[in-house]
């Protein structure tokens, strides 16, 4: 009796980890300047309003900036002239924002985002 019981426990268990979704990024693999790219776009065209772009998308735009050992930036761009810098950690996929108005001379911290929330899921 006792053996079919922690027989019966070890198979409920494995079943449990095995239904598991596998993230996008697992915690041993490392963020690609395309991933850091395509999660960022996602979370920009969810967030901001693209529709004044519509008729001249050159107004609004996300692009690649520069990289370091441990990071990735992301640029984008408003129609309103303001700049959100995305910085990805190459190791863990979170994301720090820091918004820049260049007209009004500010640039604050805006929050972070985890870049995984934004990838396109892969069965």
């Amino acid at each position: 009796m006792k053996k079919s019981i922690v027989i019966s426990f070890v198979f409920f268990a494995l079943l449990l980890c095995s239904c598991q979704k596998s993230k996008t990024v697992e915690s041993t693999d490392r963020i690609t300047a395309e991933m850091a790219y395509e999660g960022v776009n996602n979370y920009c065209h969810s967030t901001y309003d693209w529709s004044v772009a519509e008729e001249n998308p050159s107004i609004m735009y996300v692009t690649m900036g520069e990289e370091t050992e441990t990071e990735y930036q992301v640029i984008f761009r408003s129609y309103t002239g303001a700049f959100v810098y995305f910085y990805v950690d190459k190791a863990s996929g979170t994301t720090r924002m820091v918004e820049s108005v260049p007209s009004l001379d500010v640039e604050e911290e805006t929050g972070t985002i985890n870049l995984s929330d934004y990838l396109e899921k892969k069965n």
